[in-house]
């Protein structure tokens, strides 16, 4: 079993995935005026964590591609982008506790890291569900739960 707060994160994580696949294909062109499409939204979420691989694990951020934005992408490429990325953030955290709990270039320490990841991510999936409600695809309430069923993804 992972340390408890990589398994946080790892929860986290595919709650994005879960998210990701309830989404219908066309649906990610959605946007509201001056705002990011559904796909940028993902887009940016990766490349934020390729931001902070970059800079705090670069080993790990090498063979990891950023998503170009202002541009479609199709729901597989975002989710082997969301993976991959998603698993590298997981090793930075495991070293970054077995190391003594720091994250470069991060203060105060990983656990901090983790909130600050998780706020940033789940306002991204806030407006992506504000996006498709106001585009005339709003989420199944199924999908809505389960966003919060923590305990069972």
């Amino acid at each position: 079993m992972p340390d408890p707060l990589v398994e946080t994160w790892l929860i986290h994580d595919r709650i994005n995935l879960y998210l990701l696949d309830a989404i219908a294909e066309e649906a990610l062109a959605d946007a509201l005026p001056k705002c990011r499409t559904v796909s940028d939204q993902f887009a940016h979420i990766h490349n934020v964590r390729l931001m902070w691989l970059k800079s705090a694990a670069p080993d790990l951020w090498e063979g990891l591609e950023k998503l170009e934005t202002k541009t479609l992408a199709a729901k597989g490429k975002l989710r082997a982008a969301l993976q991959a990325s998603g698993s590298a953030i997981a090793t930075m955290l495991e070293r970054a506790i077995a190391e003594g709990g720091r994250v470069k270039g991060f203060k105060p320490h990983a656990t901090a890291f983790v909130g600050y990841l998780i706020a940033h991510e789940s306002h991204h999936r806030g407006q992506i569900g504000w996006t498709l409600k106001q585009s005339g695809h709003p989420l199944d309430k199924k999908t809505a739960f389960g966003l919060w069923e923590w305990g069972t993804r």
